[in-house]
């Protein structure tokens, strides 16, 4: 590669990029690439037949000097600011070979800010496409092969598997031995997850339940049940049916599995392969290969006594030799494409104008195609839902029964069910067969429909803890106490005297938090348990909700620290940017922060709000 200063205004996202589906944060670097400019360098390729270049690494830093570079010619029509063109500092790749910049796009984002294992397998599934081997991608990555193996192996999970993982709603013991797991498995694991009066295994567990041990479930059994002369014993219910001796059943199984064989090669297949019991078919080390070409049977033994046949496939090192010899064979040479890239890219973009473009007399088509592109995914979109749980077992319960989380949940499933989507937790799937059939669904449903899953789509996507949380509380005016009351799961985790003084002043009267203010903790929780259920003689206090959770809410102490009230404060002054004479206020507050500390006035993409700040604004 050869080191260079390129325009930023030259310089266009790559799909190589293994970030390049995902919309840019730059507020952290923003700031300073305004001040000094870019410093490190980016990594980019030419693109052919064109003055531009794609950023394989360092889409961020392009995206902020972008951003810089429009301030700059804004400023200069105004009559103010330089005019020379916002210049980046670039290491120029040299190679077209994609799995190469892939290779170099992914060292440089695990140098800067490692990626999840799902966006690692991610990347590692489009390397092993590339032809690469776990070996060679460890080498690449300077890491172990079984890691690679490892992190590959997490495409033996389900999509919705992977999503829970990625979200860290199960933890990676877990998840290591999901990837043992069958598909069967697997739903039958997600099953349990969903009952609310079952437990789904976990870790050490999970293996177990995996495994299965000795107990041999009957319905694993390839041969006719009724020709077996072995014991079968059952379950209290006589719903489930087990082999009572294993090595009698795995006699009549091996034979089974043999006859199996026979059959696939007596219908034309040329090999049939018996993996070892146990061993595991993994799909990234084969390349799928019709019957007609060579491709292989692979039956799949696991120890639980299930059997998966594996239909037409080759290990990828022989599916590339049979490729290349049919191709020598043929005497075929590689055939130049009709259109160059600039003239693609010129069709799809003047297609893209003329469809957006009539777009605009549609809105409710707008409306569907948005939609259907924030369920099924899209290369430009990034929606992420907002997990539903915490590492509590008791805020995770009180969650769940709760009125707001009861009414949410019943909406989302007859949205499910009216898409005809399945059982799924969420409205925003991991992946679809693709965004014709949502999007054919979403033209048949009327607008009352659209609507109301509209709601269930933002509902999913909406930030806990956040600013957008604190302005719709305020233009709904939420009343909390319709919503919620006070349980074990909220008053255990309080240990603070002067707070718990406080709830007994509102719950009980100041009489009574007077007269026990040299209490202990205990005693004063208990005191508000009794007023709050009209316990032991006391007189029921209805519809309490402690000033944190209302809206808008507020906080006991001067001290600070209470994240619904800086979010608060934060919403306040959003929403005041948008009164007529927002500009000025924006300058004046900017001036009374920054007056007399020396210090620049924060950017946009830089506020703070300090606690005192955010008491006095909520106040």
């Amino acid at each position: 590669m050869k080191l260079d200063f390129l325009p930023a205004d030259k310089l266009v996202a790559s799909r190589i990029n293994m970030r390049h589906a995902t919309a840019p944060d730059v507020s952290d670097i923003l700031p300073s690439i305004r001040k000094r400019g870019v410093i490190q360098s980016i990594l980019v390729r030419a693109v052919p037949d064109t003055d531009l270049f794609e950023v394989v690494a360092g889409n961020r830093r392009r995206h902020a000097a972008q951003i810089v570079m429009d301030e700059r010619r804004a400023a200069l029509e105004a009559g103010a600011g330089e005019g020379e063109p916002f210049m980046v500092p670039a290491a120029i790749l040299e190679t077209s070979d994609d799995a190469d910049a892939l290779e170099a796009s992914m060292l440089e984002n695990f140098a800067r800010l490692a990626p999840d294992e799902v966006s690692q397998w991610e990347a590692f599934v489009r390397l092993v496409k590339e032809g690469q081997t776990p070996d060679e991608i460890g080498a690449t990555f300077a890491i172990p092969e079984l890691r690679v193996k490892r992190i590959l192996a997490l495409g033996n999970l389900m999509p919705r598997i992977r999503s829970l993982y990625r979200r860290e709603e199960i933890d990676a013991s877990t998840v290591r031995h999901l990837t043992l797991a069958s598909k069967s498995q697997q739903r039958e694991w997600l099953k349990l997850l969903d009952d609310p009066d079952s437990h789904a295994p976990v870790g050490g567990n999970l293996k177990s339940w995996l495994l299965g041990g000795q107990s041999v479930m009957v319905k694993n059994a390839l041969f006719d049940l009724a020709t077996y002369k072995g014991q079968i014993v059952a379950d209290l219910f006589g719903e489930e049916g087990y082999f009572a001796d294993a090595r009698q059943f795995w006699a009549a199984q091996d034979a089974a599995i043999a006859a199996r064989k026979e059959a696939y090669l007596e219908e034309g297949w040329q090999d049939v392969i018996i993996m070892d019991r146990g061993a595991y078919f993994h799909s990234w080390e084969y390349r799928r290969t019709p019957k007609r070409k060579g491709g292989r049977v692979y039956i799949e033994v696991r120890a639980n006594g299930e059997t998966n046949c594996h239909e037409g496939y080759l290990t990828m090192r022989e599916a590339e030799k049979a490729a290349k010899g049919e191709a020598a064979a043929a005497g075929i040479k590689p055939v130049r494409a009709e259109l160059t890239s600039t003239l693609t890219a010129y069709i799809d973009l003047h297609r893209h104008a003329a469809a957006r473009a009539a777009l605009l007399s549609q809105p409710q088509m707008a409306l569907r195609m948005m939609i259907a592109h924030a369920i099924a995914g899209s290369p430009v979109w990034s929606l992420r839902m907002q997990p539903m749980s915490t590492r509590n077992e008791a805020t995770d319960e009180s969650l769940r029964l709760s009125p707001g989380e009861f009414l949410f949940g019943a909406r989302r499933r007859e949205m499910l069910d009216l898409l005809a989507i399945g059982e799924d937790e969420t409205v925003l799937l991991d992946s679809f067969s693709g965004i014709a059939p949502l999007f054919h669904r979403l033209m048949a449903l009327p607008d009352e429909d659209i609507m109301r899953l509209v709601a269930i789509v933002m509902g999913e996507t909406l930030s806990a803890g956040s600013g957008a949380v604190e302005l719709l509380g305020l233009s709904l005016g939420i009343d909390m106490a319709d919503w919620w009351e006070a349980d074990e799961a909220f008053l255990e985790p309080i240990r603070d005297r002067q707070v718990l003084l406080e709830l007994v002043e509102e719950v009980a009267g100041k009489l009574v938090a007077d007269a026990n203010r040299q209490e202990k903790t205990k005693v004063l929780k208990q005191i508000i348990r009794d007023y709050l259920a009209g316990t032991d003689g006391r007189v029921r206090t209805e519809r309490w909700v402690p000033r944190w959770m209302r809206f808008p809410p507020a906080a006991y102490t001067d001290r600070g620290g209470v994240a619904t009230v800086i979010a608060h404060a934060h919403a306040v002054k959003q929403d005041k940017m948008c009164e007529p004479d927002a500009q000025e206020q924006a300058a004046d507050m900017d001036g009374q922060m920054t007056a007399g500390t020396g210090d620049e006035p924060h950017g946009e993409d830089s506020e703070v709000c300090e606690p005192e700040d955010a008491q006095r604004l909520a106040a």
